[in-house]
This record gives C-alpha cells, sequence and structure tokens, in this order.
C-alpha cells in the first residue's frame, strides 16, 4: 500500500498510462497543461510540483485554449497521446466546455480535471460555487456532462480508483473517444489514502484493429464490383489509423479516385493522379463532379457531416454508400452498407475480396482531366505575383499560396473557424499525412495559436504554421505567450481583413447585408474598407513575438522565409482584401434565408435557397 493524497495518486496513475498499437508504445500522456486557483492548487498543484513521475507541467494562459492544445496533441499524434488538463473551480471549469465540445466532436481524446466544491459541503457556499435549490450535489461542472464521453465526480478517494480506469478506457477507445472528465472536489483532492500498490503499476492500453465481419466486407465487395463510377471519400478515420498507405495502395489496385474531407485530407499528396482533393461545400470542382457522378460512394473513416456531403445536395438519389467506419453510428449513416472496424484492415479485406477488379483507363483518365483543371485554378489562385504593391491588401488565395510554398514537405498548417479554413481544404497542396491539420468540427475561433503549440508539442520535428484571422486573432491570442514562455517555435500567420470575411460573406449572401462582420462601419454596419484601429501586429509584438510586416506578395515570401529560419515564434503580419473570393466549388450549403424580407437582395438569396432545398436528399433507401 502506497499513502497518498488524492491529487498525488491521480499524477503517479497518468504517469504510469502507456498506449499500444502495431508493436510501438506511446504515453498516453505527453504531460499537464493547467491554470491553477481556488480548487486546484492545493491539490493537483502540489501533487504536480512535488512529483517525481514523468507528466511534464506546462502553464496555459486560457482554460479553453489549453483544451484546444491537448485535442491538436492528440490529433497529431493519431490519438495514441493526449494531454491532461486542470483547473479551479467556477470560471475556470466552465472556461474549459467550449474546448471540451470541440475535442467531442471532433472525436479526440482529452482529459479533464476541473477542481470541485467542497464534497463535505461544511463550508458552502464557496467562492465561485453555483448553489442549486434542486440538490446539493449540483455544481457548474455538471455542465461537461453532454459534451463529454465519460463523465464522473469523485466524492470519496475510494472512487478515484473505478474513476481513472474507466475514464483511460474511453480515452483510449478509437470508437468512443472524446472528452473525458473527472470533476475533483477540492477537498477530496488534498485527502491522503492508502492506495493499492498495483494501481500505479505500468499499465498498457492496447489500441485494437477491429477487422469489420468477413461477410460484410464480401457484400460491400460485390456492391462495389457492380459500380461503373465510385468514389472514395477519406475521412479523419484513415489518419487516425494510419492508413493512408493502404489506401493508396486500394485506390491504384482499382482505380477508385479519392476525395478528402477536412479531417482527412492529406490522406493522399497533392498530386497523385487520383487525389481528387477537398470534397462538398467547400470541395474542389474535380471531387464534387465525380461524387455527383458517382454510383457508389466508399466512405472510409467519415462521419459525413453537412459540408462533406453539401447538406445532402451533392450525391444522387440513386447514390449507393459503402462506409468503413471503426464506430457504428457513423458506419450507419446514409442507409450505408456498414463495414464497423479499422480502417487499414477493412481496406485491406475489401481489397482482397475486390483482387483483379477495375474500373478502366476510361474513368482514370477522366478524374485525371478534372484534377488537372483543378490545378489550373489554383494556379492562378495562388499566382497574382505584383498584389500588394500599390499598397492594397493582398487576395487571401496569394497569401495561402505563399504559406503552402513556405510549408513545403515538412511543415504543417493549423487553422479553424472563418473564410481560411473553407479556402485551405480546396486550395492547399498537402505533401502527405500529418500536413494538414484544420479544426473544422466544431469551426472555433480561437483555436489556431493554442492548436498549433500542441501540435508543436507532439511533431516537434515539423515546421508548424498557424494561420489565424483577426476575428480569432482578437479572442484567443494570449497562448502567444504560452509558446514564447515555453521556448515553442511556432510561425504564425496573423492574417488582418478588418472584420469577418467568412460570415461576412455568408451575411451578404442571405440579405442580412453585413451587419456586425467588420471593424470599420459605414450607416448600418457596413464595411467601407477602412484598417481596424488597433495595431495587431504590435499587440503581437508585446507578448513577446518577433513580429514581421509583409505588404506584397514577395515581402511574404521574404518574411516567411526569415520565420521558418528562426528559432522563436515569429508573427507575420498581413493584410488581405476581405471582400476576395476564392474559387467556386460549385456546392451548396445549408443556411435558412427569410421567408419574408423587404430587399431584392433578400428575394434572391431565398430564391436561390429555395432552388438548393430542392436537391436535398435523405438517402433512405436500403441496399438491395
Amino acid at each position: 500500500m502506497t499513502r497518498l493524497t488524492v491529487a498525488q495518486a491521480v499524477v503517479r496513475f497518468l504517469a504510469a498510462q502507456w498506449t499500444e498499437r502495431d508493436g510501438a508504445e506511446h504515453r498516453l500522456f505527453g504531460g499537464c497543461l493547467g491554470i491553477f486557483g481556488h480548487g486546484n492548487v492545493a491539490g493537483l498543484g502540489q501533487a504536480l510540483a512535488t512529483s517525481e513521475e514523468d507528466l511534464p507541467y506546462r502553464l496555459s494562459r486560457n482554460e479553453q485554449a489549453m483544451v484546444h492544445t491537448a485535442a491538436a496533441y492528440a490529433r497529431a499524434a493519431n490519438r495514441l497521446s493526449t494531454l491532461a488538463c486542470t483547473t479551479s473551480i467556477g470560471p475556470g471549469a466552465t472556461n474549459m466546455i467550449t474546448g471540451a465540445a470541440g475535442a467531442t466532436i471532433n472525436r479526440l481524446p482529452v482529459l479533464l480535471l476541473p477542481g470541485d466544491v467542497f464534497s463535505t459541503r461544511v463550508a458552502n457556499p464557496v467562492l465561485q460555487e453555483l448553489e442549486d435549490p434542486r440538490s446539493y450535489d449540483v455544481s457548474v461542472n455538471d455542465c461537461f456532462r453532454p459534451v463529454s464521453r465519460f463523465w464522473d465526480r469523485v466524492n470519496r478517494p475510494e472512487q478515484l480508483p473505478s474513476a481513472l480506469l474507466a475514464a483511460t478506457r474511453v480515452l483510449t477507445d478509437p470508437a468512443e473517444t472524446g472528452a473525458v472528465t473527472l470533476a475533483l472536489p477540492q477537498d477530496v483532492q488534498a485527502e491522503a489514502y492508502d492506495w493499492p500498490d498495483e494501481l500505479f503499476e505500468r499499465r498498457v492500453w492496447h489500441i485494437p484493429r477491429q477487422r469489420p465481419e468477413r461477410a460484410a466486407a464480401a457484400r460491400a465487395a460485390e456492391l462495389v464490383r457492380s459500380a461503373a463510377r465510385p468514389v472514395i471519400i477519406a475521412g479523419g478515420g484513415v489518419l487516425y489509423s494510419e492508413a493512408a498507405e493502404r489506401l493508396r495502395e486500394f485506390a491504384e489496385a482499382h482505380g477508385i479516385p479519392v476525395a478528402e474531407t477536412q479531417a482527412g485530407k492529406g490522406a493522399l499528396p497533392h498530386g497523385h493522379p487520383l487525389a481528387l482533393g477537398a470534397v462538398g461545400a467547400t470541395g474542389t470542382t474535380a471531387a464534387n463532379t465525380l461524387a455527383r457522378e458517382a454510383d457508389l460512394v466508399i466512405g472510409v473513416g467519415t462521419r459525413y457531416s453537412d459540408f462533406t456531403t453539401a447538406s445532402r445536395s451533392l450525391f444522387g438519389a440513386g447514390t449507393r454508400f459503402v462506409n468503413l467506419n471503426v464506430t457504428a453510428f457513423d458506419a450507419a449513416k446514409l442507409s450505408g452498407l456498414q463495414l464497423v472496424g479499422d480502417a487499414r484492415e477493412g481496406l485491406a479485406d475489401l481489397g482482397e475480396a475486390l483482387a483483379g477488379w477495375d474500373t478502366g483507363a476510361a474513368y482514370r483518365e477522366r478524374a485525371a482531366a478534372l484534377i488537372r483543371a483543378w490545378d489550373a485554378v489554383v494556379d492562378a489562385t495562388y499566382g497574382p505575383e505584383r498584389s500588394g504593391q500599390d499598397g492594397s491588401p493582398l487576395p487571401q488565395g496569394a497569401v495561402l499560396g505563399a504559406v503552402n510554398a513556405a510549408a513545403g514537405d515538412d511543415g504543417v498548417v493549423v487553422c479553424a473557424a472563418g473564410s481560411m479554413p473553407g479556402d485551405l481544404h480546396k486550395l492547399w497542396r498537402p505533401s502527405g499525412p500529418g500536413s494538414y491539420h484544420v479544426e473544422y468540427g466544431y469551426s472555433c475561433m480561437g483555436y489556431e495559436i493554442a492548436g498549433g503549440l500542441g501540435v508543436k508539442l507532439a511533431a516537434p520535428e515539423r515546421e508548424v504554421f498557424v494561420l489565424v484571422g483577426d476575428g480569432s486573432y482578437l479572442m484567443m491570442a494570449q497562448e502567444l505567450v504560452t509558446a514564447v514562455a515555453e521556448g515553442i517555435k511556432l510561425v504564425v500567420v496573423l492574417v488582418d481583413n478588418s472584420g469577418f470575411a467568412s460570415i461576412g460573406a455568408l451575411s451578404e449572401s442571405v440579405g442580412a447585408e453585413r451587419l456586425g462582420t467588420s471593424y470599420a462601419y459605414r450607416g448600418a454596419g457596413r464595411y467601407d474598407g477602412g484598417p481596424l484601429p488597433v495595431d495587431l501586429a504590435a499587440n503581437a509584438a508585446s507578448l513577446g513575438a518577433t513580429v514581421l510586416r509583409a505588404d506584397s506578395v514577395e515581402g511574404l515570401r521574404e518574411a516567411l522565409r526569415e520565420a521558418r529560419a528562426a528559432t522563436a515564434t515569429t508573427v507575420v503580419y498581413v493584410r488581405t482584401d476581405p471582400l476576395s473570393q476564392s474559387p467556386s466549388s460549385e456546392a451548396w450549403w445549408d443556411v435558412p434565408v427569410a421567408e419574408v424580407t423587404t430587399t431584392a437582395a433578400g428575394e434572391q438569396a431565398r430564391q436561390a435557397y429555395e432552388s438548393g432545398k430542392k436537391e436535398q436528399r435523405q438517402h433512405l433507401a436500403p441496399l438491395e
């Protein structure tokens, strides 16, 4: 038996957890992020300060941000490792809820350890406690229940072992993973207990590679053989299962072109003859054309979000689906044939069943021609050499082209909400798995810099390029301080378009006339082209980053070369035109438009909306 406080036992347990897949072992917890205050400083704070275990602690500046960092770390580690996050009670805890929702939506494991009110209740109501007249057993931490895949409150030391084991099981289960919350009352954290030594022994959690049912694989192969125009949609599950090479072999062997979701982008590198690029509302015309023509879609590791399916308007009424997914919930979508299993193993089984079958040379050439046409569009979008030389803001496409070139083969681009994720999805040319990291399941503003920290911590050998717009930067810039303090080198491209380019365009498209979508106003909130009356570059410098300003494409390229060569976090500031347009995906997205309006633009928007609604399909037909 070992006598430790509850908090000390938590730290020792976390440090002893490992994962294993394909013979390679990884620490499950690469460290602990935290902000100390009332509710965790005397518990987990004391435990981390005095621990000799291998669980490094890093100070964050915002509780939501540190959950984003942990989620990005987990994604970059293909969900084999993550970070723990500890906070005080009250606002410190509830600040993590947005990050928790993002992690769970994106199926990423993060461990949240919020402080909680006194279990003994002798001092109630304590500072920052929410009193609920319905029950003394409610605290603000109950808000984590709907955004957590596992939630528990440890009111007694005896409850800790079962809670820790259950939490770790969920974190390491590919089908169930997401945010896990263990609420720790502040008095219980400091309470001592005699723990069984077995609790702290090195424990390896083996990550399974579940194979689909053999009969299901045979049925899927029969469907594929009957198809003339199949398309693969590669989602995040391809990357998490490290199945990119198997996907390439499968596509090449059978002549099936591959389109990618936001989470799956990079599954095939740009330049592969079957790589169609992005699909859906922010997709390429190559991918979307073949998706419309497809008689069969093979979804691999995708949850079929509304952007992927263009709000279910992209695929034809007769399109059939074969869905390979580790989660049965996702495999059953769109009335598809369910292949429940690991992406790598499932592709191997399906490929074996399809031995000798191929779509044919004509279909391969059809895909190649569409890819060449889209590449020409991207070349033109990336290519304005003289942009900005007259002092005008740059087109966003030219900025992305410069960053894409600077990233090279070893770079990782990180982005989240706004107009850039859509443009990146359709325009960015990935070098392969791990080179593209855009949070678009929750599309959470403020993720970018915090997420970049997580990627760099998980993959320190790679150059990390964070693309952040002024809107997101103003919501959560303070993790620049963490990068500087921890010596974590990032290249942050701060794109200033004086407002919210994405929602501004959307506002205009639905007849809302860009109200409240820019920082400079004329009349009722309309953009007048004036600059933001805050020097964001100076702000970044005040947070400790090296700052470079660029006002032309060539100046941006030079700044990126300098930033890449630097050893410390560097911010490259560039102004862009909020009204510049990226190439159209020729796909639709369901955003309701008011049925009653007083403007011609509103009437046109409603007509376009009603036209789009006519193309929506439920895909309810059972497979024969």
